[in-house]
């Protein structure tokens, strides 16, 4: 696994559009400054030996030293030792609507928006559980698979879009199902989903797969995310409208959620917009009995900040020998002639 030890450091590299913008403003100012000195071709007459190119090179390499020295801070790691533990705790599969009506504007800035800010503020909190995350609409995917690594978790919740599926619905059937799938072999009672969804437009038959749940011992945990008025679902620019020209209104859609969390021993919660109701869900999960959950982490790391650290040394090095004038000893074989 790679990683950077120090990643706050790599901040640093946003100073780059500002140091190319002040190069690019000294050397129009130089420019200016040569043009009231006299006409551009007498003044490359009396200075036969000046060269913009070497100039621009060096430029280059002093910028790519900044890099690599900002990397070598950042001190760059790979993962040299896996270790696998077993801890007590719950594994958790989100499964996360990104049909269309996800879109609505009845949550700030919208209900798939809000969704992933709560994800994101849910993993902060997490500590012995393992997640994964499951996407659909009118068909179902695993965007992260089962796994304890909440900082890469993160990563894949903010890459969460309508266009990870491709046909439009909202099939909670093949959701469920997906989601059990995603669990591990080893897991045993210490299961269970968190369905976040308006719920409206629902499609294919919940009989089979919830009791699929109940056998398994699976709670189903269900998070309803709109509001009963609704609101216009905007794609883009523009608004959902219907054959007949009418705006489409998205609603919130109850009934199915409350009778799979109440079918599979979980929680309905409608979310408000100020708490979209993880919290008081991963509250009533802890209360689950805990199983054992295999973790993957990396207990040692080998350090390759020496590679950049080189590579800005030699960039360094070669930048001071090129001289911004052409050296008369080796004028004959100067790669840097301006034709």
């Amino acid at each position: 696994m790679f990683r950077f030890a120090n990643p706050e450091y790599l901040y640093l590299l946003l100073i780059i559009p500002l140091l190319i913008g002040i190069y690019l403003l000294l050397r129009r100012r130089r420019r200016r400054l040569m043009a009231r000195f006299g006409d551009n071709a007498l003044v490359r007459e009396l200075m036969p030996d000046y060269s913009s190119a070497r100039l621009i090179i060096k430029a280059v390499l002093l910028l790519s030293a900044y890099v690599m020295l900002i990397l070598t801070i950042a001190r760059p790691q790979i993962g040299s030792r896996l270790l696998e533990q077993k801890s007590m705790g719950v594994e958790i599969v989100l499964a996360v609507d990104v049909s269309n009506s996800m879109l609505a504007e009845d949550f700030e800035p919208n209900r798939l928006e809000r969704t992933k800010y709560a994800i994101s503020k849910l993993l902060d909190e997490l500590k012995q559980e393992n997640i994964g995350l499951v996407v659909f609409a009118a068909d179902a995917k695993v965007q992260y698979p089962i796994a304890d690594d909440y900082h890469l978790a993160r990563s894949f919740t903010k890459r969460i879009s309508t266009s990870l599926i491709a046909e439009q619905g909202t099939d909670i059937e093949k959701a469920l199902r997906q989601s059990i799938l995603t669990f591990s072999e080893t897991a045993a009672k210490n299961r269970a989903i968190i369905l976040i969804t308006d719920g409206e437009n629902h499609e294919g038959d919940l009989s089979e797969v919830l009791e699929l749940a109940k056998s398994e011992g699976i709670r189903i945990y269900t998070i309803g995310i709109g509001t009963p008025a609704g609101a216009p679902i905007k794609i883009g620019n523009s608004y959902l409208k219907d054959e007949q020209g009418e705006m489409v209104v998205s609603k919130l859609g109850e009934a199915t959620l409350t009778q799979i969390a109440n079918q599979t021993g979980g929680l309905y919660i409608r979310a408000s917009k100020q708490d979209l109701g993880l919290s008081e869900i991963v509250k009533s999960i802890n209360k689950m009995e805990k199983g054992a959950v295999q973790k993957q982490s990396f207990s040692e790391y080998k350090e390759l900040y020496i590679i950049p650290l080189i590579i800005a040394f030699v960039l360094l090095c070669i930048e001071i020998f090129i001289l911004p004038r052409r050296n008369h000893r080796i004028k004959r074989i100067s790669l840097f002639d301006e034709k």
